[in-house]
């Protein structure tokens, strides 16, 4: 795949782009509801992309070889539904020619973040865990739960 091909993987959702918690004692992943500082919560995109590793240097780049092994992508996730054989949906880009339908689906962040993380103090961000990034609104398995 061509760094091209694999760039297109990714739907713009912004799920990745949330601040995560990792819980020490069971290594479970938490989502909250508050991006990155560069997360553009209406687009759903890096508001400087090209140079975000150097603004945020705990930004992850979704290699090949870097989504074998993380535990955090969404469910829905491009990179992740490829890792592990799956198709595309239809509300994927690739699928529907349009990156609209990635928000029109319920997939995106937009309209779902709080602020970004200079907004909130590092003892907020447990209050600020929600489900809904870690689960598909589109799998009737697993129904979003309203947080």
């Amino acid at each position: 795949m061509s760094p091209e091909e694999w760039e297109s993987l990714c739907d713009g959702c912004g799920r990745c782009c949330l601040l995560k918690l990792e819980d020490e004692d069971t290594g479970e992943i938490h989502y909250t509801d508050i991006g990155c500082t560069l997360l553009d919560a209406g687009t759903c995109r890096c508001r400087d992309y090209p140079r975000r590793q150097a603004k945020v240097p705990d930004c992850v780049r979704l290699t090949p070889e870097a989504v074998r092994t993380l535990p955090w992508l969404p469910p829905t996730c491009g990179y992740r539904l490829v890792r592990d054989g799956r198709d595309l949906p239809w509300w994927h880009p690739l699928v529907s020619g349009t990156r609209r339908t990635v928000h029109e689906a319920g997939i995106s962040v937009r309209g779902k973040v709080s602020g970004t993380e200079e907004e909130f103090e590092t003892e907020e961000l447990p209050d600020r865990i929600v489900a809904w990034p870690g689960q598909d609104p589109q799998d009737p398995d697993d129904p979003p739960d309203g947080k």
